[in-house]
This record gives structure tokens, C-alpha cells and sequence, in this order.
């Protein structure tokens, strides 16, 4: 029995939440994870899991095995790290991951121009707007829009981004522009959404802090079809700025009730914490923070260069 490959086995098995599970995410036969698992218990003496029609079940011996399992491969895989070269120069994989807007009109050509800086480093860009477990996913790097829970991931902030009620101006000049938000009940409204709706929009901030109920005319579930369908004058929609700004530096939609607006929310490119930084990510967040943050920079710009020309006579 290869005890590592057994170990590596049974974590699968419990992040998965089944055999079968680990059997897919480690592409091996069935009938040989549960062999490894038998056989490591049979090795230990001890039982590991308790097997049940819909799930794994530590028993308390599991926990304790599974605790220093789970230390012990990530100290192989440092000391694995370590021997390749990794902690002497930039090189081998990062695994990133971003929402999946931000990710493409962001994140994506400054990985590009990355890895023309680095050719020994490769990476693997996951866009996805669900909060992916680094720690389980083995992520290197993620950004995360919104603000932070208490954790032990070490968080670079690079800038902010917020929330704007734009429209077309074929739109306004059909339905004439609000001037406060409770207004909003009788404009036609986009929604982003999918199979769950979500009709109040914030706005405000502090004690004038409130929801609105919208009536949506259009609801869709991308960020781009969004703004789309504002620029088309469907509508007035609620959408991130830097979702919008392209639309907004085009004239193909304006912002309204500016004065209504919440609060910026913070973007942060956070990581695992390690004893030592491998070569390669400190070279990544090197390279992309300053570029990224030159980049929401540029998005605020465009956000408050629009409110000139708004307010222009």
C-alpha cells in the first residue's frame, strides 16, 4: 500500500463528500478507492469513515488522521516545490481565479502580458462569480470583489468599484430621468438575474440607506446582456462600474441619481498564507497589482469624467 496515495485518497473522498466523488475528481476506478480506504484502515487499525447512503461520516479517529494527513501532504508538497526549483526562480503552475466579468475584461490581458514576462510560469484562469475554497481548490491566487469575512488569507487591496443606475439617453428622453429613487417603481427596470429573482435595488448610504422595489421590463443573467440592454434603451439598469465603464466612455448609456449612490466596495487579490512564498506568486502579484490597480483607476476615471460632462450646462 502506498500510503501517500492512500492518504491523498481519503481527503478526496471527505472534500468530496462521497467515494464516488473522489473517484471522479482522481479519475480511478470505484472498486480501487475503496480498496485504498479499507486498505489504509486495515493498516491503522482503526476505522476512518462511516459510510452512509448520502455521506462520509469522520469517526473521531478520522478527524485526528485526516488533521495531520492533510499537514503532512502539504509539507510534501512544499519540500517537492522547494526541490524543483520553485522558491529559486519563477516557475511552474498558478491556478488564479476571478469573477467571470472582471476576470475577462481585467484580469485575462494582464495574465497575458504576465506570462510573456515569465515564460517558465504557466497558469490556469478559472472565472467563476461563486466563492471558490482556496484551501480545497488549491488556488493560488483569486480576486474577490466585496469585503473581506475574518480569515486567515493575506489580502492586497488594489482599488474599488461600486454600484451606478445607468440608462440610455433614448431611454431618458422617452421616460424623462428620475430625480429620486423611489421613482425607480415606475421606469421600466433590467434586472440581473437568473433563476432566482431579486426585485429591491440599495441605495443610499448611512442612515438614508434603503431598498427599492423595482419593476423589471428585462431580466437576464450576464453582466454584459445587462449593459446591453441598457445601451439598447430598454430600460434603466443596476450594474458594477466597471462592468459599464466602456458603455458609459461610449455615450452609450449615462449614469442617473448619482447622489443616491452606496458605498465603493473594496477588490483584493488574497492567498493561502505559507511559511514560504513560492518564486512564481510573488512574481504574479508583483506584476498584476500595480497594473490592476491602474486599471480600477482608470475605471473611476471614467466613472467621474462622465459626471462632468453631466453636469456640464
Amino acid at each position: 500500500m502506498d500510503r501517500f496515495e492512500a492518504m491523498h485518497t481519503l481527503l478526496a473522498a471527505i472534500d468530496g463528500g462521497s467515494l464516488s466523488a473522489a473517484s471522479r475528481a482522481l479519475g480511478t476506478p470505484l472498486p480501487t478507492i475503496s480498496r485504498r480506504v479499507s486498505e489504509l484502515e486495515a493498516h491503522l487499525g482503526a476505522q476512518l469513515l462511516v459510510r452512509t447512503s448520502r455521506k462520509l461520516i469522520l469517526t473521531e479517529a478520522g478527524e485526528a488522521f485526516v488533521t495531520t494527513a492533510r499537514r503532512l501532504l502539504e509539507e510534501l508538497g512544499e519540500a517537492e516545490r522547494a526541490a524543483s526549483g520553485e522558491y529559486r526562480a519563477p516557475r511552474g503552475e498558478l491556478l488564479v481565479t476571478a469573477p467571470i466579468m472582471f476576470g475577462k475584461l481585467h484580469v485575462a490581458p494582464i495574465v497575458h502580458e504576465f506570462l510573456a514576462a515569465y515564460p517558465d510560469v504557466t497558469v490556469r484562469l478559472v472565472l467563476s462569480d461563486s466563492v471558490i475554497d482556496l484551501a480545497e481548490a488549491q488556488v493560488d491566487v483569486a480576486v474577490r470583489i466585496g469585503h473581506l469575512p475574518d480569515s486567515d488569507l493575506i489580502a492586497r487591496q488594489v482599488g474599488h468599484v461600486r454600484w451606478v443606475l445607468c440608462a440610455s439617453a433614448t431611454y431618458l428622453a422617452r421616460r424623462g430621468e428620475p430625480e429620486k429613487p423611489e421613482a425607480l417603481a415606475d421606469h421600466d427596470c433590467i434586472a440581473f438575474e437568473g433563476l432566482q429573482t431579486y426585485r429591491t435595488w440599495p441605495v443610499g448610504k448611512g442612515p438614508a440607506e434603503r431598498s427599492i422595489t423595482i419593476r423589471p421590463r428585462f431580466s437576464v443573467n450576464t453582466a454584459d446582456a445587462v449593459v446591453a440592454a441598457a445601451a439598447s434603451g430598454l430600460g434603466i439598469a443596476r450594474i458594477m462600474s466597471y462592468q459599464a465603464a466602456d458603455a458609459i466612455s461610449a455615450g452609450r448609456v449615462k449614469i442617473i441619481l448619482r447622489d443616491f449612490s452606496v458605498p465603493p466596495i473594496p477588490v483584493h487579490l488574497v492567498h493561502p498564507p505559507r511559511r514560504a512564498q513560492p518564486l512564481k506568486r510573488r512574481a504574479f502579484l508583483d506584476y498584476v497589482v500595480p497594473r490592476l490597480t491602474l486599471a480600477l483607476t482608470a475605471v473611476r476615471d471614467v466613472v467621474e469624467h462622465a459626471r462632468f460632462f453631466d453636469e456640464l450646462p
